[in-house]
């Protein structure tokens, strides 16, 4: 299963915010879309990601107001993206190493195609799992064809 299987499955709508955009703006669509992160777009050039934890490390700990921080303040501006041809398997893979939630889907062209998180990715392992447990179920109760 690809990334670009999720993607067709899930949408591509793209939740995101600007560099210029305050943290509590990004943290009322984060609540509103019930995400936990979403893209930062400069125009339709991905140029960071803010998240759940930015907000907890770089605001709440800090003691610093998000109504007057600006998204660009504290979002990740290196983004580990990946490519709607990859599998779930190499993206489970990235975030499991980078301890990370969630990535943007880029395609050969760069241009920003999705977001998959990791409840997404888990989702389609747990499905694509019970399919093959269902085969193997038809296969050993099925009857033998030979």
């Amino acid at each position: 299963m690809t990334i670009q299987d999720i993607l067709s499955r899930k949408g591509t709508v793209i939740y995101h915010v600007t560099p210029a955009n305050t943290v509590y703006e990004a943290i009322e669509k984060m609540a509103e879309y019930n995400v936990g992160a979403l893209v930062v777009l400069d125009g339709d050039r991905l140029c960071g990601i803010v998240s759940e934890r930015d907000y907890r490390n770089k605001i709440i700990l800090k003691g610093r107001a998000s109504r007057e921080t600006k998204v660009s303040e504290i979002m990740t501006d290196r983004v580990i993206c990946l490519g709607p041809q990859h599998s779930v398997d190499h993206g489970l893979n990235i975030m499991t190493q980078k301890k990370i939630r969630h990535l943007p889907v880029l395609d050969d062209s760069q241009k920003l195609v999705g977001v998959v998180s990791i409840g997404d990715l888990v989702k389609a392992t747990i499905e694509q799992k019970n399919l093959e447990i269902e085969d193997l179920k038809g296969y050993i109760f099925g009857g033998y064809p030979g």
